[in-house]
């Protein structure tokens, strides 16, 4: 067990960090911010930052020393050199969670070799590669990069076979996806501690808008809610499989025929931001205990229902009429350049 007092080390200086370092304050930890920018916006909230590239070992090192446990707020950060922070610090969850989550071909074997059932897919590393997938998978389908992409980059919609022949391929490992019709879309949240406790939040109900989370809500639709013990039976044998520790989501589509796996994250994730408001526990405290080796807190809705909505862009300026509704709770992320597509912050409303 990691007593409070101690420091927490953070990867990565965003959203996620920045609230984590904000429940573990909570706690009594200290927290310290490692990432590559100059000004990360975790680093407003934290108690130390260092700034240093992923792939510095001797950095990583160093920064290592000066915690009793580390953690990562984002899975794109390469998992070889975190072993230089072994000798120094635990790191939870494991740099085995991250070789799996951040490349999309691996990702989608490991769930496979579990009994999950993703889309179809196919690797693709050229143009050959690109025609054969769709001629044995068909259109519409997605063609993605394996690795690095995230919120709708890094993907080329494929409508009918004859749209690869327009597409620049790039010289980087791809995949591609077939469509999947489906009725809504849902995640599973859990946590997980050293000794292998599990518990699960509510699933919420996503809705997308241009490949970005727009919408969580809580209770699901009843097409998910008759989805989601099967959904969190995967996610539960994936955090065993991989002796995970602190959250970890699945993202799912309900379709008519059960739930299919989309993707994973081994971190907190923007669906469960509700749970700031609207569980006993958040996510991110419960992230917290879990790294520290402390008792879970309760995962337990707080209210009868939760809506959260992502603040993209120029919603972030529309804060006052936001804020001139009492039952509202406003996050903003401190980011200072509003751009279209960019995360600045969300808004939770409870149901009472």
């Amino acid at each position: 067990m990691i007593p409070p007092g101690e420091t927490i080390g953070i990867l990565g200086g965003g959203q996620l960090g920045r609230m984590i370092v904000l429940a573990a304050a909570n706690l009594g930890y200290r927290c310290h911010v490692y990432a590559p920018e100059a000004d990360p916006i975790a680093a407003d909230v934290c108690a130390a930052f260092t700034q240093g590239t992923f792939d510095d070992e001797a950095a990583l090192a160093a920064f290592a020393e000066q915690c009793a446990v580390v953690t990562y707020e984002f899975e794109n950060v390469a998992a070889g050199p975190l072993g230089a922070i072994a000798p120094h610090a635990r790191l939870h969850p494991p740099a085995r969670a991250l070789e799996v989550a951040q490349d999309r071909v691996n990702e989608k074997s490991f769930v496979e070799a579990l009994g999950g059932r993703p889309a179809p897919w196919a690797q693709v590393d050229s143009m050959d590669d690109l025609r054969a997938a769709i001629a044995k998978i068909g259109a519409p389908g997605i063609l993605k990069t394996r690795r690095d992409g995230y919120d709708g980059k890094g993907q080329w919609r494929i409508m009918q076979a004859a749209d690869a022949d327009a597409i620049d391929l790039p010289q980087v490992p791809l995949i591609y996806e077939g469509f999947v019709t489906f009725e809504a879309e849902f995640s599973v949240i859990l946590v997980r501690t050293s000794a292998g406790e599990v518990r699960f939040w509510d699933s919420a109900e996503n809705v997308h808008k241009n490949g970005i989370l727009d919408r969580s809500t809580v209770p699901a639709a009843p097409v998910i809610l008759h989805q989601v013990d099967e959904a969190r039976a995967l996610a539960a044998k994936v955090a065993d499989a991989l002796e995970y520790v602190g959250v970890l989501t699945l993202e799912f589509f309900a379709t008519a025929n059960g739930p299919v796996f989309n993707e994973m994250a081994p971190r907190v994730h923007n669906s469960g931001h509700w749970s700031i408001e609207g569980a006993l526990t958040s996510q991110f405290e419960n992230h917290v205990r879990a790294i520290c080796g402390l008792p879970l807190g309760s995962t337990a809705l707080a209210a009868r229902g939760v809506v959260m909505d992502n603040l993209i862009g120029d919603d972030a300026h529309d804060w006052p009429a936001i804020l001139s509704d009492p039952a509202n709770h406003l996050h903003l992320y401190g980011k200072a350049a509003v751009r279209p597509g960019r995360k600045m912050g969300h808004v939770t409303r409870l149901v009472l």
